[in-house]
């Protein structure tokens, strides 16, 4: 709950077309930051809404408590031969629902097999997984939730890779530094410990954070190593952002437990999996008395029509070929990317797939304030008056486009980006 209209101009979106909003009084703003990061293919009709509204008629929803609906079980079918290593899966509605979701399943995982002191958990520095309270405590940001801290669960900090790496180059001295602090952290703790979680391939919220080659593959093996279960959250990192389906794949770190949402229905519908391995599931198995069944669900888990989107999303993920027009696209932000370097305030430029991030700062201090102004206000106006709707991350500026853009509208929110850090650089900045 805020009031934005003290900095921002009220506006109310009412329709959209390709990748832009338009708003009650006819404006079009370019979506540059993906609806908050899901939107895959714009607002227009496409395979997906049709399939989505066809399946309203047939039924609109339909529970999978104590029977099934054939929608959850196809998507379940489908996406199981994308996750190498998962064997089941559990739906809820959102990212931080399915987070929640796998934090019970790690603790009773253990609690079934009496390993009752294994209830607390590891997270990185910086990392980010929703705004519940399970996912808050494992995802701890200050800015954000520092009025709920007394209300969190015990969750242990290993630190985050984030200062190993500058403008794509990194220092392994500092990387080994890390790893060696985190095994001794992992160490300490690994008797107490459920599970381990971190976002795959690179941290959003906690200020795009992109992890350097083998530091996600390390983690899993520390993991393995210590008796401790892996939780990975792709739910805005996974299915293309970093440019792969499967991020864990790609990092070679396949978890015990992985978490999807945001792309998975393009955008679309309300709509989060929590998968996990037959290690896992096994331990959940056993006669009703036994008291070993995952006490947890939603009222719309399986939802037919956002199953239904996710199933025609893959269908046009391979229809389109997106992941190839996402890895020319990422080259193309990489080069244009390059532009930003000659600007005074701009420190740290970092990309990969259509994810790029780079901090604004003046004497090693990140900017907070533009014209008396917070940052974030400030950049989200400036972007509003040029037609497009961006955001920053405090002092971070985010790149972030809808995953199928195309290059017209990429270049036009990049051009938004540079016009605006130009100014900022001008500007009475705190």
């Amino acid at each position: 709950m805020h009031d934005y209209t003290k900095y921002l101009k009220r506006i109310i979106i009412s329709s959209g077309s390709g990748f832009y909003f338009s708003d009650s009084e006819g404006n079009r703003y370019l979506d540059g930051l993906s609806n908050m990061w899901c939107n895959v293919w714009g607002f227009s009709s496409n395979r997906i809404t049709n399939a989505m509204i066809k399946q309203i008629n047939l039924i609109p929803h339909s529970t999978i408590f104590g029977i099934g609906n054939n929608k959850s079980i196809e998507l379940s079918n489908e996406f199981l031969k994308l996750t190498k290593g998962m064997n089941k899966m559990f739906f809820t509605d959102n990212g931080s629902s399915a987070v929640e979701a796998a934090l019970k399943i790690a603790v009773q995982y253990w609690n079934n097999q009496g390993y009752l002191k294994k209830t607390s958990f590891l997270s990185l520095a910086d990392g980010y997984h929703g705004d519940t309270i399970g996912a808050m405590s494992v995802g701890y940001v200050d800015r954000y939730f520092k009025s709920y801290k007394r209300l969190l669960l015990n969750c242990n900090v290993i630190p985050s890779p984030k200062e190993v790496t500058l403008n794509g180059i990194v220092n392994l001295e500092k990387l080994n530094l890390v790893l060696e602090r985190t095994e001794k952290i992992i160490e300490r703790h690994a008797d107490k410990t459920a599970a381990l979680i971190m976002e795959s391939g690179a941290q959003l919220a906690g200020g795009v954070n992109i992890y350097p080659d083998g530091y996600q593959k390390r983690i899993s093996e520390l993991c393995k190593k210590h008796n401790i279960l892996l939780i990975l959250d792709e739910i805005a990192t996974g299915f293309g952002r970093l440019g792969n389906m499967i991020e864990y794949k790609s990092q070679k770190s396949t978890p015990d437990i992985v978490c999807y949402g945001k792309a998975i229905t393009g955008g679309y519908f309300p709509l989060a999996l929590t998968l996990t391995s037959k290690k896992i599931f096994q331990e959940f198995s056993g006669n009703l008395g036994d008291q070993k069944h995952l006490f947890h669900g939603h009222t719309f888990a399986g939802h037919p029509i956002g199953c239904t989107a996710v199933i025609a999303n893959l269908k046009m993920y391979k229809e389109y070929h997106l992941l190839d027009k996402i890895r020319s696209n990422s080259k193309k932000l990489k080069k244009r990317l390059k532009e930003f370097q000659s600007i005074p305030i701009v420190k740290n430029i970092r990309s990969k797939g259509l994810l790029a991030g780079f901090d604004i700062a003046v004497n090693g201090k990140p900017i907070t304030m533009v014209d008396n102004i917070p940052i974030n206000y400030y950049v989200i106006r400036e972007s509003l008056k040029r037609g497009v709707l961006l955001r920053s991350l405090g002092g971070t500026m985010i790149v972030i486009p809808p995953l199928a853009i195309d290059s017209y509208s990429l270049n036009k929110i990049i051009d938004t980006q540079l016009e605006i850090v130009l100014d900022i650089n001008k500007r009475n900045v705190s």
